[in-house]
């Protein structure tokens, strides 16, 4: 469905792309993690892009840096949500392409990973060193929207394309790992046994979800399609992770093409959203 079709609920920044969604079923909720639920990783694609823009200028055949960054710019966005190793892998390719005698894709990553842990280092320490409040760096009213979703029974259940300890390190910074534990699952050195299409393949498999049954929030077109595809509702976060208000067009433009039945900039009205999805809200 188009985004003109698209309707809010009264009062709220609440977008209703796909009304006739099957409501009122859910019974396991699949979220994503960078952009999702944690803001530790915020300005990313400033650190990634950058770097394999300056990668490719030292090939034989590079085009101008602005062709570059608007190449490299647009294939890091679109493998968003898949393992970080894709877009190293092609990195890879794109080297070849140029002339250039590419690096080992686990090179690139290592090199990624060390630039991006020079700008995040100070926030992490932060929280795990000094107790500060968790809450600013993640999307507003996380921990709210999952409390409600834990006593409503839902099962919750988090994938990341984001390595796994890095994934659990920074789950446990925000002190959100007990809502989803053991059901935390993020990228592996082996990149072939995991996918977040493996993780909700598995999920919808063990726990019998017919359509509906499955609830995905996420903030990239991966998780989006890969829970239509599944049969579940898809909530897209157009979270704007540098100031924490507000809706990222871009990233409504994109959750729309992948399929989003539903378009939030946050949380922070988490219980009419859990209403209009059927989804009992507790008073207390």
């Amino acid at each position: 469905m188009s985004s003109s079709a698209s309707r809010f609920l009264p009062g709220t920044r609440i977008e209703i792309v796909n009304p006739e969604i099957p409501r009122g079923g859910c019974r396991a909720v699949l979220f994503d993690f960078d952009g999702t639920l944690s803001l530790i990783r915020e300005g990313w694609p400033e650190v990634m892009i950058p770097m394999m823009v300056e990668i490719l200028a030292g090939t034989p055949r590079a085009e101008p840096r602005d062709r570059l960054r608007a190449h490299v710019e647009e294939f890091v966005m679109r493998l968003n949500g898949k393992q970080t190793i894709y877009q190293m892998i092609q990195l890879a390719d794109e080297v070849r392409i140029r002339g250039g005698e590419p690096r080992d894709p686990l090179d690139y990553k290592r090199q990624y990973h060390d630039l991006l842990w020079a700008r995040i280092a100070g926030r992490v320490a932060r929280l795990t060193e000094h107790g500060d409040d968790p809450e600013p760096l993640t999307v507003p009213g996380s921990r709210r929207l999952l409390e409600l979703l834990r006593a409503a029974g839902c099962d919750l259940y988090l994938a990341s394309g984001t390595d796994l300890a890095y994934v659990r390190s920074e789950l446990a910074a925000l002190q959100l790992a007990r809502f989803f534990e053991p059901h935390v699952y993020g990228a592996l050195d082996d990149y072939r046994n995991f996918s977040k299409q493996m993780v909700i393949e598995r999920l919808v498999r063990e726990n019998q979800l017919e359509r509906g049954g499955l609830l995905g929030f996420g903030d990239g077109y991966v998780e989006i399609e890969e829970v239509k595809r599944a049969g579940g509702i898809a909530i897209g976060v157009a979270s704007d992770e540098a100031h924490r208000t507000g809706i990222n067009d871009w990233k409504r433009t994109r959750l729309i093409r992948a399929g989003a039945d539903v378009i939030i900039p946050d949380y922070r009205e988490a219980e009419t959203l859990l209403d209009y999805l059927g989804i009992p809200v507790s008073t207390e």
